[in-house]
């Protein structure tokens, strides 16, 4: 099944099937099958033209997937421009809402690279190699 062009799970229930749209979690998608007056457990391979209907009509209401995305880059990018904090962190790749970074952060900031002091040995055949 095809929505808003996203190809849902066949074979998953209907609002876990759904949360595969950008913008569309787990806390909205029961209030938008509610709307839809669709049954939650139905899987999405047993939905009715009928009923996918109701569905998109409800969706095409709501900011999603391009719209979305383009908005929330908007923002971060206004945020950039104007140099505000949270601006700043984005252009340096770290978290902006005051998380520590000294020992975590890992998903931010990346796979850990060590930085510091090399033995004599070390550096006397990184020498040798340079010439």
């Amino acid at each position: 099944m095809r929505i808003l062009g996203v190809n849902l799970p066949e074979e998953k229930r209907i609002d876990i099937a759904i949360t595969y749209i950008y913008g569309v979690g787990r806390s909205t998608a029961g209030p938008i099958l509610k709307r839809a007056e669709v049954d939650a457990a139905t899987r999405a391979k047993n939905l009715t033209e009928d009923e996918v209907k109701r569905i998109i009509k409800i969706l095409e209401e709501q900011k999603l997937e391009g719209d979305l995305r383009a908005e929330i880059n908007g923002n971060i990018r206004r945020l950039k421009d104007m140099n505000a904090y949270r601006g700043i962190r984005h252009n340096r790749g770290l978290p902006g809402r005051g998380q520590r970074t000294r020992s975590n952060a890992r998903t931010k900031r990346g796979k850990r690279v060590t930085i510091g002091a090399i033995k004599k040995e070390v550096a006397a055949k990184m020498e040798a190699a340079k010439k």
